[in-house]
């Protein structure tokens, strides 16, 4: 009696493929076309994924060669506190600072700690034209958003692909329903023709 109640679940997930006198061609196509989203779906997330891991990879990579850490000093003191009180803060300050690079003096705004005073030293981030940029991503940055974009790709590529079968079902399913209510128009008759003869 147990083996019968284990078995029981793969003979209702699997009765489309096999032979039984209730399968029609609809259910046999419905059975191929799950097969195929889903196979397609995990082929397309894995493809997708891979592809935006790497290119961000790429991206985060170059970027990180495209700029250098340049020693500056704050020209002036900076504010006590952020004038920014929406959206992301940092806890950091705008301020003016000055650096040299290859005998050149440049002068810019940078994030630096409040209250920092005037002949402050920091650590400044510039690319090859001499601007300065935020500062490139941690090591742990840098791979969190590697897998974080490979996933949401990958997941989206995913849904795509299993959104198209779900619908591909759903006009079988309305072409199956057409099909009983066709059937059950020619057959219905002749059963109501027996009931009422017996009666």
């Amino acid at each position: 009696m147990a083996r019968a109640q284990r078995a029981k679940p793969t003979g209702v997930w699997f009765w489309r493929w096999r032979h039984n006198p209730l399968r029609r061609h609809s259910d046999v196509v419905e059975a191929r076309v799950v097969l195929a989203a889903w196979t397609l779906a995990l082929l397309a997330g894995a493809i997708a994924g891979q592809a935006a891991a790497t290119e961000t990879d790429h991206y985060l990579t170059e970027r990180r060669a495209d700029i250098h850490a340049v020693a500056a000093v704050l020209t002036e003191d900076a504010p006590k506190t952020s004038a920014v009180t929406t959206g992301f803060d940092d806890g950091k300050v705008w301020a003016k600072v000055r650096w040299t690079t290859d005998g050149v003096t440049h002068t810019a705004r940078a994030k630096v700690e409040p209250r920092a005073t005037a002949g402050t030293r920091i650590t400044a981030w510039a690319n090859r034209a001499g601007a300065l940029v935020p500062e490139p991503p941690t090591a742990t940055e840098h791979t969190l958003g590697v897998l974080g974009n490979g996933v949401l790709v990958g997941s989206g590529a995913c849904s795509m692909v299993l959104a198209g079968g779900w619908l591909i079902r759903r006009r079988l399913l309305r072409q199956r329903l057409a099909e009983w209510d066709a059937e059950w128009k020619r057959v219905g008759p002749q059963w109501r023709n027996r009931s009422g003869g017996k009666g």
